[in-house]
């Protein structure tokens, strides 16, 4: 039988790899890291976690993410296993330690017979055979221009922050505590995943000064940034600096709120506002700063984070950064069985197809990597009902948006069907969530169970 090639060996590609051998379908996974570097990557192991450690709510009863991983499980999604073995205490996240998960991602797959490995860096998009283009938000140059050339499309782009990372032995824990919001989690080290550092008004408008003057990455014409292009962040993962321009409060109502939260030294004072640390590696020596994506200069970092109580002498790891995230406009070029429409035996999958975030990308490529191997075994598979979150993600990027207004999303219970008998009423999210996750179980069981 003849392979299937996926180019890129990130999260949607190693899915995608992992799916296709569990059909019985050989693979050829092409990888160009280590060879090729990118901005973001520093290995060039499969599925690299760069922007952050975690896969957000693990709660498959009230949340559109958490019923994504749910899903994937049940798939017997590779990416899921792994993140399970390699679980971080979070609250009621899903975050792991990043470098062992990708390592055993790595394994997994070069374990698996089926699986061939082919290093080295494709420039043009194949005219021949089955192929799955994974290549993710940092898609070479060359393989973009083949893209655009094929297409016709212009590029799509948007710009990608990434936040820094904190030696633990260096926040002043006399001043932070740990603790998860609301005291989430199931376990006291659930419950304590988080340090916490707090903020007085005074402190906080004396950060907000500081990062509002701090020096910032220039972009350079044609970029994001540079007229007449207004800058086209993901909102849902903007610059702390971009957010404290729309206005002094936003990052105090953002990731910097301090709702649900008690400060252990000061029970009495109700913090202004919080900064809080994930923890990043299983050794618990690493922590990152929630939500603190940032295109600062690296030496402005580092003085308007130390302004932050608790890291007046922080010693950082990896200082943020911000990286083009390119993008196709999937609602007009890709169909929902994840082909281009003009050239079908060539599907994309993960962040280049439009949705956004870790969990989302995988589960694209879940879905690739299934259909891909369904058509090479002579069957079609159409994609999960839209009632469930793989299915409304396929159904949003293939034509449930807008093309003219087309941007990367994430997946949530905006994109699902409204529920028939809750319609007209006033039923809230403590009755309509768990309606909608109960109905995307059964729905995407009974899609698994007619693949078999």
């Amino acid at each position: 039988m003849e392979p299937i090639h996926i180019i890129g060996a990130g999260l949607a590609g190693s899915e995608a790899a992992w799916q296709i051998t569990r059909a019985g379908v050989p693979v050829v996974l092409h990888e160009m890291r280590p060879e090729v570097a990118t901005f973001a990557h520093r290995t060039g192991d499969c599925a690299e976690m760069v922007c952050s450690n975690s896969f957000r709510s693990d709660d498959d009863r009230m949340n559109a993410v958490g019923q994504l991983h749910w899903e994937m499980r049940a798939a017997d999604g590779l990416i899921m296993q792994m993140a399970a073995r390699h679980r971080l205490p979070a609250g009621g996240a899903l975050a792991v330690d990043r470098d062992a998960f990708s390592q055993a991602v790595t394994q997994a797959l070069r374990n698996e017979p089926l699986v061939s490995f082919q290093p080295g860096e494709i420039r043009e998009l194949p005219t021949e055979g089955r192929w799955i283009i994974a290549t993710g938000p940092l898609t070479s140059a060359a393989l973009g221009q083949s893209i655009r050339a094929l297409t016709g499309e212009g590029s799509l782009a948007f710009f990608d922050a990434i936040a820094p990372i904190v030696h633990a032995d260096s926040i002043d824990m006399s001043i932070c505590w740990r603790q998860s919001r609301y005291d989430k989690g199931d376990t006291e080290e659930e419950r304590t995943a988080y340090i916490n550092c707090p903020m007085t008004r005074e402190d906080y408008d004396g950060f907000i000064d500081a990062l509002l003057a701090a020096e910032k990455t220039e972009f350079h014409e044609g970029e994001a940034g540079s007229s007449p292009d207004p800058t086209p962040y993901f909102d849902g993962c903007l610059p702390i600096e971009i957010m404290a321009e729309r206005g002094r409060d936003t990052l105090r109502h953002g990731p910097m709120k301090p709702v649900g939260l008690t400060n252990a030294h000061r029970p009495e004072e109700k913090p202004y506002a919080v900064v809080q640390l994930r923890r990043d590696n299983a050794l618990g020596t690493l922590y990152n700063i929630v939500g603190f994506q940032t295109k600062m200069k690296y030496g402005a970092q580092v003085d308007v984070f130390r302004r932050i109580p608790g890291l007046h002498n922080a010693s950082f790891a990896r200082l943020g950064g911000i990286h083009r995230n390119t993008f196709l406009n999937s609602p007009r070029l890709i169909d929902d069985r994840l082909r281009l429409r003009s050239h079908p035996n060539l599907r994309f999958a993960g962040q280049v197809t439009g949705v956004e975030g870790y969990v989302e990308s995988a589960a694209m490529g879940l879905l690739a990597g299934r259909m891909a191997a369904a058509e090479a075994l002579g069957r079609d598979l159409p994609p999960p009902p839209a009632t469930t979150s793989m299915g409304a993600l396929v159904n949003h990027i293939t034509g449930g948006a807008d093309a003219k207004t087309f941007q990367p999303m994430n997946v949530n219970f905006g994109l699902y069907p409204p529920l028939e008998e809750m319609r007209g009423g006033r039923k809230g999210r403590k009755d309509r969530y768990p309606a909608y996750t109960d109905r995307a179980k059964a729905d995407f069981n009974q899609w698994l169970a007619g693949q078999v």
